[in-house]
């Protein structure tokens, strides 16, 4: 099999909406909390996400999540949407991960994207975002 030729995208996410709910919330040890989150991208992707988090917190603030996101948009003038799978981790008020194209995913012009990148921000503001991606 031979390596698939990428194109580097790079971008933002803005959040537009962002709504923690606890769900298990011991007296010792890590709290679990969904997180719904509604964003936009800009840059080589545009376009609209939906995303639901699990997060695992410390009382010191740092926190380890995974995430699925829909997202419905633009690359490189195709139009579709696509699943992002995410995961990271909160440490020093930087909330940083990596993600990658859900195979078989992608719908209309977007149909066959498959790719890898990541996210990084600091706490409570927009996130730099990058993918390598590719058509199978």
């Amino acid at each position: 099999m031979s390596n698939p030729e990428t194109t580097h995208a790079t971008g933002r996410i803005t959040v537009h909406k962002y709504e923690p709910a606890a769900y298990e919330e011991p007296a010792e040890g890590p709290v679990l909390t969904r997180i719904h989150v509604e964003e936009s991208f800009s840059g080589d992707i545009s376009g609209e996400g939906v995303v639901e988090f699990l997060q695992s917190a410390n009382a010191d603030g740092t926190a380890s999540f995974v995430g699925i996101e829909r997202v419905t948009g633009t690359i490189a003038g195709r139009a579709g949407t696509f699943l992002l799978q995410d995961q990271g981790s909160i440490a020093d008020n930087i909330v940083s991960g990596e993600w990658f194209v859900v195979p078989e995913s992608g719908t209309g012009k977007l149909a066959g994207l498959r790719g890898t990148g990541g996210f990084k921000a600091n706490l409570g503001e927009n996130a730099e975002i990058w993918l390598d991606y590719w058509f199978e």
